[in-house]
């Protein structure tokens, strides 16, 4: 570990991140990126590709600990391995440069760290769709839905806001912009869903 830092086990770990010790999860970082950097470069990879893939895995593992989803049945080090593994597999199948099996010499572990990741595609997916949704509704009902949801504008702040002549048309002018982006959000998503 380095000079004065905390040693943590995989368990302080989960804690300490769930609690929002950013030290914790920046010695995490440092502790198992040796390990990506050396799998990621013997398979075809350089440095640079092996720190995005391992900041995405950490990235997985962190939202998966922080929102309480995490059934760690592995220690961390093998549940970010088997992350970055299926990362860079996908990465190098989009390259079209993957021709066989990774000569890492391990066995494939199965730690649900390959399910985490698709669910967290799958919800980039839906937020990126949802981003998209909102770009498309319009204004006000953009900059509405953007205050009270992302902002946490009171109904009163966005009544003076948008010259609403009360609170109860402001929520009322809300809920039909909410339906509305529904409306526009499962359209979008059912057509990507046919294809």
């Amino acid at each position: 570990m380095g000079k004065g830092l905390p040693s943590y086990t995989d368990a302080e770990f989960v804690a300490a991140i769930r609690q929002g010790d950013d030290r914790a999860l920046a010695q995490l970082y440092r502790l198992h990126l040796p390990m990506v950097l050396h799998l990621i470069q013997q398979n075809s990879g350089t440095e640079d590709e092996a720190k995005d893939v391992y900041q995405e895995g950490v990235m997985v593992f962190y939202e998966k600990v922080r929102d309480g989803s995490l059934e760690l049945s592995c220690q961390i080090k093998t549940y970010l391995y088997a992350v970055c593994r299926r990362l860079w597999l996908k990465r190098l199948a989009e390259k079209n440069r993957f021709g066989g099996s990774l000569s890492d010499h391990e066995p494939y572990l199965e730690t649900g760290a390959e399910q985490d990741l698709l669910e967290a595609q799958e919800r980039d997916r839906r937020f990126a769709m949802m981003g998209e949704a909102l770009e498309r509704i319009g204004e006000p009902c953009r900059s509405l839905l953007e205050g009270f949801y992302l902002l946490d504008k009171s109904m009163q702040e966005l009544t003076a806001e948008f010259g609403y002549t009360n609170a109860d048309n402001a929520k009322n002018q809300k809920y039909k912009c909410l339906v509305r982006l529904k409306k526009l959000f499962f359209t979008h998503y059912q057509e990507e869903e046919s294809f």
